[in-house]
């Protein structure tokens, strides 16, 4: 069979042997592509993750990598970036057999081509937003199917959401989250884009903003005749590559959502919750929420804390909005249906998740959550968040930076983005596989260092278990607030591990 990277755009029947399958992005694509027809098999290690318990509502089980997994009846093999062609065994046996070998964002490409597609992209909001269009379009007469990069509550506890009127073979709507580092989201085929955010970050590909900044233009101008770009407009950067991928397609068309936006996504914060008045009545409010205006829906809320869950569900609702239209469908007709399922959203794995609660020795709540921000921009505003949200806790931080060249690049703005909290801890930093240590100019000590500038209250703590001793230690003390503890671990690391040695100790 010659290897053409290309997927039939039927895939019924068809058998693809998945290389990395417990990963996050190839399970999810697993499930997108079983709800297709397709037959699926898959190795990786034995290890087991959380995709472990995707795969098995699907009855699949992933095999050791050996050569004698690639079968006759294999037609495809998709595998992840973090496997070698010419190293790892079910790769080698593939390719003497001529097999199609597709890397896992070739294949999301494919898969794109085959429907109306939808890419959710930025360097912060995608998983979150990802979720919230999923999670809306669930509830939407449209033929639809979503990927979000993680585990979505409100998606059954999946990463993918096929909608009841998806059906095989027809046409449908396909969104997923796509990503910009290598520019992987180039072999996306998108019929709409949706921007969350742009600014320097992946400094091991992108040395410079401009070079990040031009990639995502690239991506746009991937754009159809006539295609749509939905932008924030309380972004710079997402404004400036709108603005820029203009410049080089007038013929595509701009949807702004925001704060700063002009018409039906103007995003508006209700700042006094206990005067609010909607339509001349007065409205009976709910703890654990927050409320805001979408122009085009009204008074919304989301069970999800953050101005930026704000801003990314008013992304949300502007995609839906245009997946209707080009649907034939008047959005107008469904807003009472989209303010419902906005209140259905969750959240997602490691995305301001909830991990457990407990009780100290005085009796005081401790809620430990999750969050996977590790760009200083994602967590000053996620903890910001988490401040008005949990007014009445008193707030220690946890944080692994992941890689030193991210961290190394934005020092400072890593140092200063803790302020909200009223401990913070810093761990060794998350190398990347693809750096060496042993040259690295910066060290989670020296962040910490350069964080007590800003923070009152830092420590280092090198490894997790120092870092559960302090907090236990602390959770020992009263907090002096009405509410209790919120302990946060935050970062792209494995230093959730220390909310879950706490929680084990409280117990």
């Amino acid at each position: 069979m010659e290897n053409q990277n290309v997927l039939p755009l039927d895939v019924k029947g068809l058998h693809i042997h998945f290389v990395g399958i417990k990963g996050t992005g190839m399970a999810a694509l697993v499930e997108i592509l079983f709800a297709q027809g397709a037959v699926i098999t898959g190795s990786d290690v034995s290890e087991r993750f959380y995709t472990d318990e995707i795969l098995e509502k699907l009855g699949l089980k992933a095999l050791s990598f050996s050569e004698s997994n690639i079968t006759k009846d294999i037609q495809y093999v998709i595998y992840s970036s973090a496997y070698n062609v010419e190293k790892c065994p079910d790769l080698i046996a593939a390719k003497k057999m001529g097999l199609p070998l597709l890397l896992y964002t070739e294949a999301l490409g494919e898969v794109s081509k085959a429907a109306f597609s939808a890419g959710i992209c930025g360097v912060h909001g995608k998983t979150t937003t990802t979720g919230l269009t999923g999670t809306i379009l669930k509830s939407l007469d449209l033929p639809s199917q979503v990927l979000a990069g993680s585990i979505i509550s409100s998606f059954g506890n999946s990463c993918t959401m096929t909608s009841p009127s998806f059906e095989k073979d027809k046409k449908h709507y396909f969104v997923a989250e796509t990503c910009e580092y290598q520019r992987h989201f180039m072999s996306f085929c998108p019929s709409i884009i949706l921007l969350t955010s742009v600014e320097s970050d992946h400094q091991d590909y992108y040395p410079t903003y401009e070079s990040i900044r031009d990639a995502f233009v690239d991506y746009v101008c991937k754009l159809p005749l006539g295609g749509t770009l939905v932008y924030c407009e309380d972004d710079k950067g997402a404004k400036e590559v709108m603005n820029l991928a203009k410049s080089r397609r007038n013929d595509i068309r701009t949807v702004g959502y925001g704060e700063n936006a002009i018409g039906e996504y103007k995003l508006t914060f209700v700042n006094d919750v206990n005067d609010l008045t909607f339509d001349s009545q007065k409205i009976k409010l709910t703890t654990g929420r927050q409320y805001f205006y979408i122009q085009k829906l009204g008074l919304c809320s989301l069970q999800v804390p953050g101005a930026h869950n704000a801003r990314n569900a008013c992304g949300a609702v502007a995609l839906c909005n245009e997946l209707l239209k080009a649907d034939g469908k008047n959005p107008d007709d469904y807003k009472e249906k989209i303010k419902a399922s906005l209140l259905d959203f969750a959240g997602g794995k490691r995305r301001s998740e909830i991990v457990g609660r407990a009780k100290t020795q005085n009796g005081e709540e401790v809620i430990v959550l999750d969050d996977y921000g590790h760009h200083p921009t994602a967590i000053k505003t996620t903890l910001s968040g988490f401040k008005d949200f949990y007014k009445e806790h008193k707030i220690i931080v946890d944080f692994m930076s992941h890689t030193y060249s991210r961290t190394e690049a934005l020092l400072e703005e890593f140092a200063s983005c803790f302020t909200s909290a009223d401990i913070v801890i810093i761990n060794k930093i998350y190398a990347s596989a693809r750096e060496n240590a042993l040259n690295a100019k910066v060290s989670g000590k020296l962040l910490s260092e350069r964080a007590k500038t800003y923070s009152k209250d830092v420590r280092y703590a090198e490894e997790f278990s120092e870092a559960a001793e302090i907090i236990l230690e602390e959770l020992k003390k009263p907090s002096g607030t009405k509410g209790g503890y919120l302990v946060v671990t935050m970062g792209a690391g494995d230093n959730w591990k220390v909310g879950k040695m706490i929680l084990e100790a409280l117990k």
